[in-house]
């Protein structure tokens, strides 16, 4: 008798573990793009606000995004009739297809597949990697996008920078993607270039834009030396900064400071320059 109790309780417990095993992480959703394949249940859910992440895109050849990412690993149900992994890979190849996404690359590995998706839409792009094993699979989602600088040079990095080498590069001041207009999340950075300018009322600097070298020449010239233009309008009209002391110049691609084959180097050759007169 006890030994059926006891098989009772076991096979209560047994249950009870599978049923908590099958909740999903609090705060876990399916992504944007896709629904889930039926009868799978998200195991784990980890989105962070930026990060990277290296698609495989051919043999032996990645591709790295950086940007908002989302990783989920979902696990088939109990009871439920497993699909193959072919089955779960075709089905979001073929739900980023009718979205007017492509497949970038797709192989086998082991007992797994494995495919790489790519969407652009309405000016974002957004990458997926599915790797699928049967019983479970996983997503990887990069929506790629410029990180959000949280950090600043502040004033006295600023006048150190420009003692040692006569000018700063600054990458905490921000603009729409072919504009000049400043991006709110530029003001700490424009507060330091005041502050530094304040503490050295003699210090007089011109104020040079950079662009990488995407797009036409001249329009990048130009949008330089508007960008330039724009920070020296707002240190005068919103810090009192005498306009004397600061002279707006573009370089456009002229001067990159990394190669422009990649996003990192374009990013950092994106940049606004204070050089002492």
């Amino acid at each position: 008798m006890k030994k059926f109790i006891g098989l009772l309780l076991l096979l209560s417990l047994s249950g009870f573990a599978t049923l908590v095993a099958q909740d999903e992480p609090e705060g876990s959703k399916d992504p944007v793009l896709f629904t889930r394949m039926p009868g799978f249940y998200i195991y784990r859910y980890d989105e962070l606000q930026f990060d990277k992440y290296d698609f495989p895109v051919g043999p032996e050849k990645i591709q790295a995004v950086e940007g908002h990412s989302i990783f989920i690993i979902y696990w088939l149900k109990d009871n439920v009739q497993q699909p193959s992994a072919l089955q779960i890979i075709r089905n979001y190849t073929n739900a980023m297809k009718k979205i007017g996404g492509q497949l970038i690359y797709e192989y086998e590995d082991g007992g797994s597949q494995n495919v790489v998706l790519k969407l652009v839409k309405d000016g974002q792009e957004t990458w997926a990697y599915v790797y699928a094993a049967g019983n479970t699979y996983n997503i990887n989602i990069i929506v790629k996008e410029s990180m959000e600088q949280d950090v600043v040079a502040d004033a006295s990095s600023m006048a150190k920078s420009i003692e040692e080498t006569g000018k700063v590069a600054l990458y905490g001041i921000y603009f729409d993607t072919g504009k000049s207009t400043l991006k709110p999340e530029s003001q700490p950075t424009l507060q330091e270039i005041a502050k530094l300018l304040k503490a050295d009322p003699m210090l007089k600097l011109y104020v040079v834009g950079h662009t990488d070298n995407t797009g036409l020449f001249d329009t990048n010239i130009k949008l330089s030396i508007d960008r330039a233009v724009t920070v020296v309008n707002s240190l005068v009209s919103q810090f009192s900064i005498d306009g004397a002391r600061l002279k707006a110049y573009g370089d456009g691609p002229t001067a990159p400071v990394a190669s422009n084959n990649t996003e990192e180097g374009r990013a950092l050759n994106r940049r606004v320059e204070l050089v002492k007169q």
